[in-house]
C-alpha cells in the first residue's frame, strides 16, 4: 500500500457496454478508479449519450475518446490536454480463406499530475491482424512521445506476451505491470493475457490484485465483459526491475 501520493487507474474492455451492466458498474465502483481507460466503449447512434450515461452508472464523468476507447475520471480528478488520434488500419483483414471488415482504430490519452509530477495516460485497442497490430503500435507510441511526458500505456493489445508487440513495447524502455497478473481473457474462464499496462520507467506502478479488492466478485467479473480489468496503482519515482 502508497503511503504517498497515488493515482488509482483501471483500464478495461468493457465490450461495447453490451454484457450486464449492473454487474460492470458494481465492478468499475468497487475498484475505485480516480481515472478509468476504457477499450469497446459503447458507440454508432447515440455515442456521447451513451459513453456519458455508461460514466454516470460508475459515478464518474466522460473526458474525451477515440475510435472506441474512452477516458473517465472520478471525483476532482482532472485529466487535461488531452490528445485523441486515428490508427490507420485497412478496412479489410483478409486471413485465410477469411475476409473481414475491421472498425477503426484509435487512442486517445491526457495529462495528469501526480505529487507534482506531470504524466500522460495513454489507452488503445490494437486490432486482429498480426503485422497490423505491429504498424498501429508504431502509430500509438507516436502519440504517447508526442506529451514529452512519463507515461501509463494500458490497452487491448489482442496479443499474448512473447509476441512482437509485447517485444517492441519493451524495446521502448517499458515496464510490463501486469507480469504475474495472470489471464485476463475470456472473463469467465480466463486462459490468455492479451490487455496490457506499461509504464516508463520514470514512474513507479503495480496492478493490484482483483481479489484483494472489496465488493468485486467473480460472478460480477464473468457477467460485466468478456475481459477482466486491470486495476493500477501509480506513484512518483523510478520504477525498479523485478
Amino acid at each position: 500500500m502508497s503511503t504517498g501520493p497515488s493515482l488509482r487507474v483501471l483500464s478495461y474492455n468493457v465490450h461495447r457496454w453490451g454484457d450486464d451492466r449492473e454487474a460492470l458498474a458494481r465492478v468499475v465502483r468497487a475498484c475505485a478508479p480516480d481515472v478509468a481507460l476504457i477499450q469497446e466503449a459503447p458507440t454508432w447512434w447515440g455515442t456521447r449519450r451513451k459513453r456519458r450515461a455508461m460514466a454516470a452508472t460508475f459515478g464518474m464523468t466522460y473526458v474525451a475518446a477515440a475510435a472506441r476507447n474512452a477516458i473517465l475520471v472520478a471525483g476532482s480528478t482532472e485529466v487535461v490536454e488531452s490528445l485523441h488520434w486515428r490508427v490507420w488500419r485497412p478496412f479489410v483483414r483478409r486471413r485465410l480463406r477469411l475476409i473481414a471488415t475491421q472498425l477503426p482504430g484509435g487512442a486517445v490519452g491526457g495529462r495528469v499530475t501526480l505529487g507534482g509530477t506531470d504524466l500522460a495516460l495513454v489507452v488503445c485497442h490494437l486490432g486482429l491482424h498480426i503485422r497490423g497490430r505491429q504498424h498501429e503500435l508504431e502509430q500509438v507510441l507516436r502519440g504517447c512521445r508526442s506529451f514529452n511526458l512519463p507515461y501509463l500505456l494500458v490497452g487491448d493489445l489482442n496479443e499474448e506476451p512473447g509476441g512482437p508487440v509485447w517485444d517492441r513495447l519493451a524495446a521502448e524502455g517499458l515496464t510490463d505491470l501486469g507480469v504475474d497478473v495472470g489471464p485476463t481473457y475470456h472473463s469467465d474462464n480466463p486462459e490468455r493475457r492479451i490487455d496490457g499496462a506499461h509504464l516508463s520507467p520514470e514512474l513507479s506502478g503495480r496492478v493490484i490484485p482483483l481479489d484483494t479488492v472489496a465488493g468485486v466478485t467473480r460472478a460480477d467479473l464473468a457477467a460485466a465483459s468478456d475481459h477482466l480489468p486491470l486495476l493500477i496503482e501509480l506513484t512518483p519515482g523510478r520504477t525498479l526491475a523485478g
